[in-house]
């Protein structure tokens, strides 16, 4: 039979069947260049006769998305791996990428409400865990170039700002209520949150789609308003802003402190922000919260007596006093004032201490205390730092910025104290190297810890010395 013969169909052959290596081989489909260019390069045996086909698969393979090989569970895990600074390139990638880098983000800051109610928030990104909704909460005008800044918030004004301090530029309770329904339908795994004018209703939706939520940051609150927020039985962070000056007005009486004791029961820190309150309230907070463990008071408003129901809170470790015009105008005789047995730490920031009553009253309830912190307090001469030394226990004392404080005053309080082991003294002017005592200089050279730049010019280089730097004005500038 010649060649040809058998070349020609015959009615009685069976029909050939291609092998499994020639489907796949024959098959001109993307996704499967990368696994040929990979299978066909070892097996050339011949480079001369193969090297137009190798040319061809490596430029086509070249052109080809090969991340399209990996499952959204593998790039996910690769772009977790990238550094912060990336993030953004590679949600331009493509619309894959920018959808999976939104799996990634944990924490949003919103601007825009629309943003949230029209579902694009919830759908760019699903897993958050973080959010903050102050900024969003405002409605400012963007097309306005005056900006106002506040520590909380920095928003567009227009010229005309006379109904900003109406609070008019608040979004309606309605629309940050129906805002926090879709955020929490669509976050369940939501752990932090940071609103503001919401009311019980929004919050309720909140502490039901979201039971792992554990810090909250309300502002603009009332009591009506805590008693959603009772509802948030694993809260454990809570911070509490009741007025904010210039911007919205709100009340918080012992009524809601007594409401949010009662439900929030797990709290193990509270800061209570331009808040009124009084014994009453601080003593529901101090029995039923039992696991707190750090209390913030930040421009109060409290009632006189209220310093006394500190003794209620057991476990306390931690009081701060943050911008306060007054610790307690009224504070009680001492057998009422009673103590914290477990505080370590006392901290007052920018605080007026010219009432010698309440100061006193205040350091008898933190005798126990171990570390004390000072710093950039008005009226703190020798006489109101002299009640210091009733707490006997104390490591840790940092002075910064207090400059009626003098070399005595320091030394008459920290001598008696025999625990101390650190100390530190910052920009105290009045304090003086050369008034040191022997006992001072002695306890100094004992310490394990010693920051000592009382006054600024201490800070100034060597290499600066005697060149006039760092002298007033009036003696470093001669006139010729």
């Amino acid at each position: 039979m010649s060649f040809l013969d058998r070349n020609q169909k015959s009615p009685s052959m069976k029909k050939w069947r291609p092998s499994w290596s020639e489907l796949w081989l024959n098959n001109k489909t993307t996704p499967l260049k990368p696994v040929l260019f990979n299978i066909q390069l070892p097996n050339t045996k011949d480079p001369k006769n193969n090297s137009s086909n190798n040319k061809t698969l490596i430029s086509n393979f070249s052109g080809s998305d090969r991340t399209l090989l990996l499952n959204d569970d593998i790039l996910l895990r690769i772009l977790s791996k990238l550094p912060v600074s990336q993030l953004n390139a590679n949600s331009l990638v493509c619309k894959r990428w920018l959808n999976l880098q939104g799996r990634l983000v944990r924490s949003l800051k919103v601007l825009d409400w629309d943003f949230i109610e029209s579902g694009r928030l919830i759908s760019r990104f699903p897993n958050l865990s973080n959010v903050d909704l102050i900024n969003g909460c405002f409605v400012s005008s963007r097309d306005s170039a005056v900006i106002l800044s506040h520590k909380l918030v920095s928003l567009h004004v227009d010229s005309c700002i006379s109904s900003f301090y109406n609070g008019n530029l608040l979004l309606h309770t309605n629309i940050v209520d129906r805002g926090l329904t879709a955020l929490a339908s669509g976050c369940p795994n939501l752990r932090r949150l940071v609103v503001i004018g919401s009311s019980e209703l929004g919050l309720l939706s909140v502490a039901e789609e979201c039971p792992t939520l554990q810090e909250l940051e309300l502002h603009k609150c009332s009591d009506n308003v805590l008693r959603g927020i009772a509802a948030c039985e694993n809260l454990q962070i809570l911070k509490l802003v009741g007025n904010m000056e210039g911007f919205y007005s709100s009340l918080v009486s012992d009524i809601g402190l007594t409401i949010l004791a009662q439900g929030c029961k797990r709290l193990v820190k509270l800061e209570l922000s331009s808040c009124e309150g009084s014994f009453d309230g601080i003593k529901a907070i101090g029995q039923c919260c039992q696991m707190l463990e750090e209390l913030t008071f930040s421009d109060h408003r409290m009632d006189g007596g209220w310093l006394a129901a500190l003794s209620y809170c057991e476990n306390l470790k931690t009081l701060r006093f943050v911008s306060c015009k007054r610790i307690d105008p009224t504070p009680g005789p001492d057998e009422y004032l009673g103590c914290c047995p477990a505080l370590e730490r006392l901290h007052l920031q920018k605080c007026q201490l010219r009432d010698k009553k309440s100061v006193r009253a205040m350091f008898r309830v933190c005798e126990a205390v171990r570390e004390v912190v000072f710093q950039d307090c008005w009226g703190l001469d020798n006489d109101v730092f002299s009640f210091a030394s009733v707490c006997r226990r104390v490591k840790f004392l940092s002075l910064e910025g207090c400059s009626l404080v003098t070399t005595e005053g320091l030394e008459s309080v920290i001598l008696s104290w025999t625990e101390l082991q650190d100390l530190r003294v910052v920009s105290c002017k009045n304090i003086k190297d050369g008034e040191a005592s022997p006992a001072l200089s002695t306890l100094f050279s004992i310490l394990k810890e010693l920051k000592w730049s009382p006054d600024t010019k201490y800070l100034l280089a060597s290499s600066l010395a005697g060149t006039g730097m760092g002298k007033r004005g009036s003696k470093f500038f001669k006139k010729s």
